[in-house]
């Protein structure tokens, strides 16, 4: 594993559009386990690919709670299936963003499928952080960051 260089805004790569991925494979469950020690270390909850400068459709995240034992998700090709019409605000931050946080309106449960770090198909629905954070590191894959919203 390797702890990879975070784009930092304005770099225009991180306004590409990622490329889903064919195969879950060994390469890209390298590129996910350097994704995973680079935003332990940054730190951070949530990173995208192509915030590494990889534009392809990947995320990992964590959040487990500050002392508590890590517990890392991978998410391949995610895509929102539903989603609510009621809306949460939550102060985000980005680790491409450094020190700036801001209230973004996200809605507050959505509904997702995903490949896993096997490349197993999951469907899960996510709620509070888990929602907030998918929504924002899948915003990533579109070519978008949270300031765009305000």
């Amino acid at each position: 594993m390797a702890i990879r260089d975070i784009l930092i805004a304005p770099d225009p790569r991180l306004k590409t559009v990622s490329d889903p991925v064919d195969t879950v494979d060994d390469d890209l469950r390298a590129l996910m386990d350097d994704m995973l020690e680079t935003m332990y270390a940054a730190p951070g909850i949530g990173l995208a690919a192509i915030q590494v400068g990889v534009p392809v459709r990947v995320i990992v995240m964590d959040l487990a709670r500050e002392g508590d034992a890590p517990e890392p998700r991978f998410f391949v090709n995610p895509e929102i299936l539903d989603q609510s019409d009621t809306l949460t605000s939550y102060a985000e931050g980005c680790l491409s963003v450094p020190e700036f946080y801001e209230d973004v309106e996200r809605p507050d449960t959505v509904r997702i499928r995903y490949l896993d770090y096997h490349g197993k198909p999951c469907e899960e629905e996510a709620r509070d952080l888990f929602a907030v954070c998918i929504q924002h590191e899948m915003d990533h894959l579109e070519g978008i960051l949270f300031v765009d919203h305000l």
